[in-house]
């Protein structure tokens, strides 16, 4: 995504989140729920404080749906991150550089080296693959290992 598109998914986002406390489909199959400081996971705090150590939670919100629990966490220097029920990260959305720490090691290699001008603003773990996203619009696959797929385009 472009960062200005970036700036206003996670803008709506946000105003969304803060104005729907909790919600539910009509057929009961969805349920968010925004978290107090207290309610939310010890690892989610323990992995903000780690790699965005200047940054806060500015909300959080667990959501449960038929294919299990997720928690979105917005930062307040507007990165959106998203928990899995395990509690490990699957995907992190920013306008400015993540941080090197939550990028893998050989995918950060493979940035530096190839796009050594471009910064990382998103990274998400697939099923089969992880993917990270360029600030100049490139999407870039990566297999589990960190080995190299593909490249997208905008």
């Amino acid at each position: 995504m472009k960062t200005t598109t970036k700036t206003t998914v996670l803008s709506i986002f946000s105003a969304l989140v803060f104005f729907t406390a909790c919600s539910s489909d009509d057929d009961g199959s969805s349920n968010e729920v925004l978290l107090t400081d207290d309610e939310i996971p010890s690892e989610i705090t323990t992995y903000v404080s780690t790699h965005f150590d200047t940054s806060t939670i500015t909300q959080a919100e667990k959501e449960t749906e038929n294919s299990g629990i997720t928690y979105e966490v917005l930062l307040d220097l507007n990165y959106q991150l998203e928990f899995n029920s395990d509690l490990e990260i699957v995907e992190i959305d920013g306008i400015t550089a993540l941080p090197d720490s939550v990028i893998p090691e050989l995918i950060l290699e493979y940035v530096t080296t190839n796009y050594p001008n471009q910064i990382i603003t998103d990274w998400e773990l697939e099923t089969n693959y992880q993917q990270v996203e360029l600030n100049n619009g490139y999407e870039l696959e990566f297999e589990l290992n960190g080995d190299f797929i593909r490249l997208d385009k905008d």
